[in-house]
């Protein structure tokens, strides 16, 4: 399974790597919300200090958003789907491999939303440890899911709007839990902010195995 993931991610990130895809339209619309966000809460920069966690983590799900619809993207075109449905490839591993390949673009993303918030926001980085173990859990549920529910509306007329209406509430405990997360981690008490650090992991342990369990499902029916 590991070495069709390996193969999966690496074909992904090729294409990724040649359309630069990410790096023209992902990461400016990152940073342009980030912007706007900086523009509209400025007057009041103790409102803006205070929320950037909470911001941070709505940049990452909106560019996530398009991320995710990238990778399905993919598959759409050139038979790469029929390609799936009759290559030796375990299913779970194909979801894995796309899984990495959207994660391994979100990491790359959020070091640069991270250093947008430290210019913009004058945000101080502080409980490092706990900064790193929540973007690593928060990825991989996001990574996951998003897979997951990319491949359940694949084939649809209405999936580029179908899928932000889906997957934004279930990432919802996401936004919560890494935000508080980042709060504990910035105001300098990070013992409070572990916890949330743990239900992510659960959350992306949960949805990593669901999405292994039932790709080839929906890799079928698609």
């Amino acid at each position: 399974m590991w070495r069709d993931a390996a193969l999966v991610a690496g074909r992904d990130l090729r294409v990724e790597a040649r359309s630069r895809v990410t790096l023209h339209q992902v990461a400016p619309f990152a940073l342009l919300v980030l912007v706007l966000f900086a523009f509209a809460l400025d007057p009041a920069r103790q409102v803006l200090e205070r929320a950037t966690p909470g911001l941070y983590w709505v940049t990452v799900l909106f560019s996530a958003l398009l991320a995710v619809a990238r990778s399905a993207a993919l598959d759409e075109s050139g038979g790469v789907r029929d390609a799936l449905r009759l290559s030796a490839l375990e299913p779970a591993g194909v979801f894995a491999g796309k899984a990495l390949a959207v994660a391994a673009e979100l990491l790359a993303l959020e070091v640069l939303l991270g250093a947008g918030v430290i210019v913009l926001y004058g945000a101080e980085p502080a409980g490092v440890g706990l900064l790193l173990a929540t973007c690593l859990a928060a990825t991989v549920a996001v990574a996951a899911t998003g897979t997951l529910y990319g491949a359940l509306v694949s084939g649809l007329r209405v999936r580029e709007t179908l899928l932000p209406l889906l997957l934004l509430p279930v990432l919802a405990p996401v936004l919560i839990g890494a935000t508080r997360a980042f709060e504990a981690a910035l105001a300098g008490v990070p013992a409070d902010g572990w916890p949330w650090c743990g239900l992510l992991a659960v959350f992306a342990i949960l949805y990593s195995v669901a999405g292994a369990a039932a790709y080839g499902t929906l890799l079928e029916g698609s």
